[in-house]
C-alpha cells in the first residue's frame, strides 16, 4: 500500500468497510461485502474508491472489485494518479494486467505528467515497463 493511503482507509461499515478490506487484501472479506450490496465504486471517509485503496498486489482483490463494476480509471482527486499508475510503481503486473484488461487506460498522466511507463521505467520495473510498451504499441 501507498504510505500517502495508508491514513486514508477509512473505517466502518458498508462502502468504507469495503475499502477498508481492499486495502488489506481481505479477500473474503471483500467478495462477502460486494455480495452483500457493498458500492465497488463508493467512497470511504477519504473520498477514496476501495479500487483506489486496494493492496496492489492482491489481484483476486483487483479482480472482485472490477467484476462487480469498480471503475479502473477512477483519478485520485489530489494527485490524479489512476490504480494502473499504482501498480506499475510498485511492481504488480497481474494487478496492472487485470485492470489493463478490464479497461484502464494507460495513457493518462499523473499530476506532475508521468504515464504508468514512466513511473515502472523509475522503479526498475523493466517486465512491466516491456508490458506498457507493448500495450501501447511502442
Amino acid at each position: 500500500m501507498r504510505e500517502e493511503d495508508k491514513g486514508m482507509l477509512g473505517g466502518g461499515g458498508g462502502d468504507a468497510g469495503l475499502a477498508t478490506a481492499a486495502a488489506r487484501g481481505q479477500v473474503e472479506t471483500v467478495r462477502q461485502l460486494l455480495e452483500a450490496g457493498a458500492d465497488p465504486n463508493g467512497v470511504n471517509g477519504f473520498g477514496r474508491r476501495p479500487i483506489q485503496v486496494m493492496m496492489m498486489g492482491s489481484v483476486h482483490v483487483a479482480e472482485l472489485l472490477l467484476l462487480h463494476g469498480a471503475d479502473p480509471n477512477r483519478a485520485d482527486p489530489d494527485t490524479l494518479t489512476r490504480p494502473v499508475h499504482d501498480a506499475a510503481r510498485e511492481g504488480f503486473l497481474d494487478t496492472l494486467v487485470a485492470l489493463h484488461r478490464a479497461g484502464a487506460r494507460l495513457d493518462v498522466r499523473d499530476a506532475w505528467g508521468r504515464l504508468p511507463v514512466d513511473l515502472a521505467e523509475e522503479r526498475g520495473h523493466r517486465e512491466i515497463a516491456r508490458y506498457l510498451r507493448a500495450a501501447a504499441g511502442d
